[in-house]
């Protein structure tokens, strides 16, 4: 009987280091599966910033939800991401590239201060693949999203 512990990946130490683990890969909440891959790239679905299955804040950037928030929110988003990329592909540690960022901020009309809201989810996957979390990447200001979350990400990764 084998009773060794689990490797953990590198990429799973970093977020460790960060104060981070990687959740559960969040429920859809329609009719769409969390990550496809197609060749040697995933693709998430938009995810939001659950939190043990909750959203931590609801309602628009710059009116109910501070910027400063939603930068944190945004993060949480990466890390729900790469659940659902670790999902598909067994291992994070298989990534070789964050290809492309697309973060969508459920914006007050008057905010646009979207680019730094998601710089928390470009800045979380700098941290936590180096240089190959530099993405191409946009970053949305929308009248409202589902379930009325601050904020939703979507990542492209090639791995190998």
């Amino acid at each position: 009987m084998n009773t060794a512990p689990e490797a953990v990946s590198a990429v799973e130490q970093r977020l460790a280091e960060l104060g981070l683990e990687l959740p559960p890969v969040a429920a859809p909440v329609a009719a769409y599966v969390p990550a496809v891959v197609s060749g040697n790239h995933v693709y998430t679905s938009g995810q939001l910033p659950f939190i043990d299955g909750a959203l931590p804040a609801a309602g628009k950037v710059g009116a109910d939800v501070s910027a400063e928030d939603a930068k944190t929110y945004a993060a949480r988003c990466a890390v729900n991401a790469l659940a659902a990329i670790k999902a598909q592909i067994g291992d994070l540690d298989r990534v070789t590239r964050i290809v492309k960022v697309v973060g969508f901020v459920a914006s007050d009309p008057s905010f646009t201060g979207q680019p730094g809201v998601i710089n928390g989810a470009s800045e979380l996957l700098g941290q936590v693949f180096g240089e190959a979390g530099s993405h191409a990447r946009s970053a949305v200001g929308v009248a409202v999203l589902p379930l009325n979350a601050p904020v939703e990400v979507e990542v492209i990764a090639e791995f190998a």
